[in-house]
């Protein structure tokens, strides 16, 4: 996931738009029971509307049941073109209407003058789409460069991630992301890890943790059929899903996989920002790829154990990974490293074991594979899923932007 202008081609959907329509009807459903009036939606975004679907996704999805949403990529740079002539906005219709622009630029040109061909097509496009009252929808700081000059009428800032301390993140990150809280609204945090660390930096920050599509998810409860690069994989079976990167801890996966040949560890997430050839090779882990968001339940259904393999370092120390309950969902026992956002409040619930060494690892897994036969575990952790949903946190983030427009005007 770059968090700078990419040098090539960006990445194809692993997640296509059939895919995800299954989701993007329900987000439909739910949205016709939730009336609500705002001016179009524009999102500047560090993630690829394709690449996996998330909370960019499951939100803006949602929105776009009421309104326009148009939803900005990082520029793709062609080498062979370097007159300045040749900058276009790409737009492409992806689930529930929303449109995502992608700027094709010249190379050859300076960062500013960059910002400026962008800013130059927003502004174009917008008149000729009369897109004249707008809310700016920001996941990156960067994308300030090329957006400064407009006047929305809302700023919101969704912090999803500390940007800053994942891999290969652009120097001038931070200097931009304090001038974002400066004309941000509304600041909206992935995680309370992360809250806690936004709101001193901001007046009017919220916390909405990862949340969830139980209905999608639920479906591995059923018996499902069994994915063919799956099913001659042995049990029992320990996964983990999710994009794979500097997050995951490489080391901590190879101990396990070492000191237990007897489970089959099942890895699926593209492998991004790290070289393949670090990853521990093992007989007994399997690398699958992407999977579409269609695909997820039909692997959990296959599964004994879910994981969540994160490392302890700076790029996860305010991530809330939203595999937390999807996992549940799908009715699977979980065990996780202490990251700070499943510790509270899945560990603290009982609901999610947690595990800081490869051995408390190991043991961790042993008690899970018999964690399924536990009727109070399970009521628990249905109890608690019935209290959050992508539903709920997109209306509360709409009458959260509602009245912060009803005070302005």
């Amino acid at each position: 996931m770059p968090l700078s202008t990419p040098a090539e081609a960006p990445p194809r959907a692993s997640v296509s738009t059939s895919a995800t329509s299954a989701s993007a009807s329900k987000a439909a459903s739910a949205s016709s029971d939730f009336a609500y009036t705002l001016p179009d939606f524009v999102c500047f975004a560090h993630l690829y509307w394709d690449f996996v679907w998330q909370r960019p996704q499951h939100l803006l999805s949602r929105f776009a049941q009421h309104g326009r949403v148009f939803y900005v990529e990082e520029p793709f740079f062609h080498h062979d073109q370097t007159a300045p002539e040749f900058a276009h906005f790409e737009v492409k219709d992806r689930q529930n209407g929303v449109k995502v622009l992608v700027a094709h630029l010249p190379v050859g040109f300076s960062e500013e003058e960059n910002d400026q061909f962008q800013a130059k097509l927003l502004t174009q496009y917008f008149s000729e789409n009369n897109i004249n009252q707008y809310v700016f929808w920001y996941y990156t700081p960067m994308a300030l460069s090329k957006s400064r000059h407009f006047q929305p009428v809302l700023t919101v800032y969704d912090c999803m991630d500390e940007l800053a301390a994942f891999k290969f993140a652009p120097p001038k990150l931070r200097e931009l992301e304090q001038e974002l809280f400066k004309k941000a609204d509304l600041v909206y945090t992935g995680g309370h890890s992360l809250y806690e660390a936004k709101s001193l930096q901001h007046h009017d920050a919220h916390s909405f943790p990862s949340s969830i599509d139980k209905d999608h998810f639920g479906q591995a409860r059923t018996a499902l059929p069994e994915p063919a690069d799956q099913a001659g994989i042995a049990h029992p079976r320990i996964g983990f899903f999710g994009v794979v990167d500097e997050r995951l801890d490489i080391e901590l996966l190879g101990q396990l996989a070492e000191a237990h040949p007897e489970w089959q560890f099942v890895i699926i997430g593209p492998v991004v920002k790290i070289d393949p050839a670090i990853l521990p090779r093992f007989a007994n882990i399997h690398y699958l790829g992407g999977k579409e968001y269609k695909e997820l339940p039909a692997y959990l259904c296959g599964w004994d154990v879910a994981t969540l393999l994160f490392a302890d370092n700076e790029s996860t120390k305010f991530i809330s990974p939203t595999k937390t309950p999807e996992y549940l969902a799908a009715g699977k026992p979980v065990v996780s490293t202490p990251i700070r956002d499943v510790v509270r409040p899945y560990g603290d619930l009982n609901l999610v074991q947690i595990a800081a060494t490869a051995d408390e690892f190991g043991q961790a897994i042993a008690k899970a594979l018999v964690q399924t036969k536990d009727a109070d575990w399970r009521k628990r952790t249905d109890d608690y899923l019935a209290t959050i949903s992508w539903d709920l946190t997109w209306q509360r983030m709409v009458e959260l932007m509602q009245d912060k427009l009803k005070h302005k005007q």
